[in-house]
């Protein structure tokens, strides 16, 4: 279960009577969209379906008869999501709207690289100080995914910014290979690998290209800086890094 400060209310009206429920705000939405899978025990603040949530009052066992044909609480709950609304304080949406920013900010951040400089990476303080350059606004009752593209679409004016993957081939000593391979090949998708003659490990890894950075430090600090890494753009072109 959730805490209390991490809930919001669910109200549905129906046949007279009110009935509410506490939920997390995100599994709220997924639920409504008929996209959640995961456990409700999990995203519910309490086991329990209210008439007032904020002074505990409880319905008529009647009424959740006559509405929902049942008085299990773990029925009645998504069907008070689904079919009433999502109720948010003022201060509460703030919180959603804030840790959307930063989790939309860490989205592009991971993926996108500028294209006037080598593809390099953006910093996260560089998109979030574009970002608000921007007339785009982060809704909190969306799912970070679906406002990317828009978010993208704000800040192309501002820096020159796409989405891009790279691949890169690194090469880990024998005494590192058996350890550091395990590491690197979950960093991305592993496209192809060869162990050397020598005891060496070689690993092709796609991931976003705003991670390159991060899989460099990676290597390094598996190798103790004695990895060679590899560019490869194409089948027969790799540049040495």
């Amino acid at each position: 279960m959730i805490s209390l400060d991490e809930a919001v209310t669910a109200r549905l009206e129906s046949h007279g009577e009110r009935f509410e429920v506490l939920v997390d705000p995100d599994a709220a939405l997924a639920i409504k969209r008929d996209e959640f899978d995961g456990d409700l025990e999990d995203v519910i603040a309490a086991e329990d379906v209210f008439e007032d949530a904020a002074r505990g009052d409880r319905p008529a066992e009647s009424a959740l008869e006559d509405v929902f044909g049942t008085t299990d609480p773990m029925e009645i709950i998504p069907e008070v999501i689904k079919r009433g609304e999502i109720q948010i304080t003022a201060e509460q949406r703030r919180e959603m709207q804030e840790q959307k920013r930063k989790q939309l900010i860490n989205r592009i951040t991971r993926n996108a690289v500028n294209p006037q400089m080598d593809d390099a990476p953006h910093p996260p303080e560089r998109i979030k100080s574009a970002l608000e350059e921007t007339d785009f606004r982060v809704d909190p009752m969306e799912p970070v995914e679906s406002q990317v593209d828009e978010a993208l679409d704000a800040l192309r004016p501002v820096i020159p910014i796409r989405f891009d993957t790279v691949t890169v081939a690194a090469q880990i000593p024998a005494d590192y290979a058996g350890s550091a391979q395990a590491q690197i090949r979950q960093f991305g998708d592993l496209e192809r690998e060869e162990w050397q003659p020598d005891g060496s490990w070689i690993g092709v890894i796609e991931f976003p290209a705003g991670l390159q950075n991060e899989f460099y430090d990676l290597v390094n600090e598996l190798s103790s800086g004695e990895a060679e890494t590899r560019m490869v753009r194409d089948e027969d072109d790799i540049d040495t890094r």
